[in-house]
């Protein structure tokens, strides 16, 4: 639970949900919420936090309820030092729960019976209602925000009143003795026995200091997390992709399937047999054929189950009457389980959420995708906090796939650019992957390298926009049922004597090779993708570099110089080659992208004939 307020919530519920999905005992069943999560907040940050109301506005939601959560709002009346009337315009610090229906006692907190009825109203209304519910506990700080803080400085009217004011144990113990209930030796034995029960804790935490840190997860892992796995093949067989083509064509009797989407079915069993599968089939035949092999699938994301540019179609509905179809999930009567839903238009609290998931259930894989990757910074605070260190702060491992489409296309700064750099600068001590890669067969073998490697760890992938339906881009069927994940894709055109080598990763590719086309100088010019940006294939990248010993080398990139992969291979990649590599790109910017169309194509044009000259 990071000092960031309130960032947990989410995760809480992600790892609440992916229990239960494990328990499995359908929407209908007296256990279907048999997991039950608890929240404990501030009275200050419940009000003031927004990740609270993202996390209350999943609650009833398909794809992230949990059959209610017990909030329990710890009101000291006082946030460190700022006032309910300088910290929130409602009237109380629970207002925000008002925008679900979710009921809140109001129960002092210097009268425990009433406090445990409340616990107990709480617990009964989730158990029957599967809402949530909120207990606002309204009681004191006695002493300051932290062992250094003196409250009195601040709030000195409050605090000459909790001076004097006697505690809530003091207070119940005299009403227990008071109505006979217990006598005052009694009452003394149980707070000494307590304290010694404290004590024991106390010194055994001692103990642990000096032990080796346990490792945390999920106590049904599939893996030590210390030792290190990759499968030696990723390919699957002609039989198992002609399959995952064949559930497109098996449209169930009397549903109606939107007249558009007829020839893009049709098209999907095509491609499994004869090729030129593009990036939407390439990426649903890694989901199929994981779930043939037991591996359950979780996407959850920004307009996820048609994809942003119309690419995935992973769920049709009815044309007549809105039904669903979900062809991935008819593939096998054994198959694991598929899951993929349109999220609340949420960052910070969605990518939480899955986050709680992916650590909760690490034999599953379990994505998140952006509408543009630009927008993944609204979940910024878990990126930070968890999903880039947490394996480093806590050992707790968490295996979430980050779906950011990224590509500068012309489209202005709030719709290029997924920023690289920054994850590119919070990479190190493998704590996670981060790959653009620029074919679908690569990213096939990627997700299913993902999916069974250890230890288990994020891996981000800048997904393409463009590349969706660029036929340069597709992909064989041979290139499904042989080979792997290329970190690093050789140029396969030009000779050993090429003057120039090209190092680029993602989108640009495409237009150098054309470019390269169009001049002739397909000998000349080596291009060489670097597909996996970290951990750097630094010795890959060196070894196709070699073939070309009197070229001079280039790293070429849409960002601006300041942006991008090439802040983090001016550090990283340069000081391991024995190379000279010049830098061509945008110049260095403050946005990531201009906003108008032609003067991104004058600027691509510029960079294009900055390299070939013409």
């Amino acid at each position: 639970n990071p000092s960031h307020l309130e960032a947990v919530n989410p995760v809480l519920e992600g790892i609440v949900r992916a229990k239960q999905d494990r328990l499995d005992h359908g929407p209908d069943s007296p256990k279907s919420y048999s997991v039950l999560p608890i929240q404990v907040h501030g009275d200050a940050s419940f009000a003031g936090q927004g990740v609270v109301f993202e996390t209350m506005q999943m609650s009833q939601l398909r794809g992230y309820r949990t059959g209610g959560t017990v909030h329990v709002v710890i009101n000291n009346q006082v946030g460190f030092t700022t006032t309910p009337s300088q910290s929130r315009s409602s009237t109380y610090a629970t207002d925000v729960a008002r925008s679900i229906q979710a009921p809140v006692f109001h129960v002092n907190g210097d009268d425990p019976e009433a406090v445990v009825q409340a616990a107990q109203l709480a617990y009964e209304y989730r158990q029957r209602f599967h809402r949530d519910v909120v207990i606002d506990l309204i009681t004191y700080r006695r002493r300051g925000h932290n062992e250094g803080d003196d409250p009195s400085m601040t709030q000195p009217g409050m605090y000459n009143l909790i001076s004097n004011k006697t505690s809530t144990r003091r207070l119940y113990v005299d009403s227990l003795v008071g109505r006979g209930d217990i006598t005052r030796e009694e009452a003394d034995q149980a707070a000494a026995d307590y304290k010694n029960h404290l004590e024991a804790a106390f010194a055994e935490i001692g103990e642990a200091e000096t032990s080796p840190i346990p490792i945390l997860g999920s106590a049904h892992g599939i893996e030590d997390p210390t030792q290190t796995y990759k499968p030696e093949s990723t390919a699957i067989s002609d039989e198992m992709l002609r399959r995952i083509g064949e559930v497109h064509a098996e449209i169930p009797e009397n549903f109606n399937v939107h007249p558009k989407l007829l020839a893009l079915l049709e098209r999907r069993n095509k491609m499994a047999i004869d090729g030129n599968i593009d990036w939407g089939f390439a990426e649903l035949a890694a989901f199929g054929s994981l779930m043939m092999e037991g591996v359950p699938v979780r996407l959850a994301g920004q307009d996820s189950r048609r994809g942003t540019f119309v690419q995935r179609h992973a769920v049709f509905y009815d044309r007549e009457n809105n039904d669903e179809w979900t062809p991935l999930s008819s593939l096998s009567h054994d198959q694991a389980k598929f899951w993929i839903y349109n999220s609340l238009l949420s960052e910070y609290a969605a990518v939480g959420f899955e986050y709680g998931y992916s650590v909760e259930r690490p034999e599953a894989l379990v994505l998140w995708e952006a509408q543009f990757g630009d927008f993944v910074n609204g979940a910024q605070i878990v990126i930070d906090e968890f999903i880039s260190s947490s394996a480093q702060k806590w050992s707790q491992h968490s295996s979430i796939v980050l779906l950011l489409p990224h590509g500068y296309e012309g489209q202005g700064p709030d719709h290029s650019s997924a920023r690289i750099e920054r994850f590119l600068q919070m990479s190190a001590e493998d704590n996670m992957r981060v790959v653009q890669p620029s074919y679908g067969a690569n990213h096939f073998h990627l997700l299913r390298e993902h999916a069974y490697s250890t230890p288990r760890q994020p891996l981000i992938v800048f997904s393409p926009k463009q590349l969706l339906r660029l036929r340069a881009a597709a992909s064989r069927v041979e290139d499904f049922t042989q080979g792997r994940f290329m970190p690093v894709v050789p140029d396969d055109t030009a000779t050993n004597s090429a003057k120039q080598v090209l190092l680029v990763s993602g989108r640009l590719y495409y237009d150098l090779v054309d470019r390269r086309q169009k001049l002739g100088m397909e000998s000349d010019v080596a291009i060489v993708r670097v597909e996996q940006l970290y951990p750097l294939p630094a010795e890959e990248i060196q070894t196709e570099l070699s073939k070309y010993t009197n070229a001079k080398v280039s790293w070429v990139q849409d960002e601006p110089a300041n942006q991008g992969p090439w802040p983090f291979m001016l550090q990283h990649l340069l000081p391991e080659l024995d190379r000279e590599v010049a830098l061509v790109s945008r110049p260095e910017a403050a946005s990531p992208s201009v906003g108008n169309k032609p003067r991104h194509d004058d600027e691509h044009e510029a960079l294009l004939q900055d390299i070939f000259g013409a």
